[in-house]
């Protein structure tokens, strides 16, 4: 922050142009303290509006953040909704699947039987995918 009882100027960042010299401003004769004054509040002023501007613009980018986050999470929130349904009706397909299993699976001598071979068979089969896609890659 410049000093402005020593005659600095403030420093100039890239998004503000410097601010005339407040001596100039007020001609620096003999009714210079009379004129200082009012120089000095005018440049003030014109500081303050400039900084307020500065500030009204973040918060305007604060809060279109804000609300972008808050669509974010009501998005997500219906997104985990609908998967929270989708497993739900996973979950009574699986839980059929196991009791028309374990119907199979009481039932006679030669279901059992069936059920054994087409578990022997998946067991071949995944292997045999096994070796043939290790050798793919390589």
């Amino acid at each position: 922050m410049a000093d402005w009882t020593r005659g600095e100027r403030p420093r100039a960042g890239p998004s503000r142009p410097p601010l005339p010299h407040w001596r100039s401003l007020c001609g620096g004769g003999p009714a210079f303290r009379v004129e200082s004054s009012g120089a000095v509040e005018e440049i003030l002023d014109l500081e303050n509006k400039r900084m307020a501007d500065n500030l009204v613009s973040k918060v305007t980018r604060l809060k279109s953040l804000a609300l972008d986050i808050d669509r974010d999470a009501e998005d997500q929130n219906r997104y985990l909704d609908s998967m929270d349904s989708d497993f739900t009706s996973v979950t009574g397909l699986l839980t059929g699947s196991v009791k028309r299993f374990s119907m199979m699976a009481r039932s006679g001598r030669d279901n059992r039987k069936l059920l054994c071979g087409m578990a022997v068979g998946l067991l071949v089969a995944f292997f045999i995918l096994s070796y043939l896609l290790s050798r793919a890659r390589t």
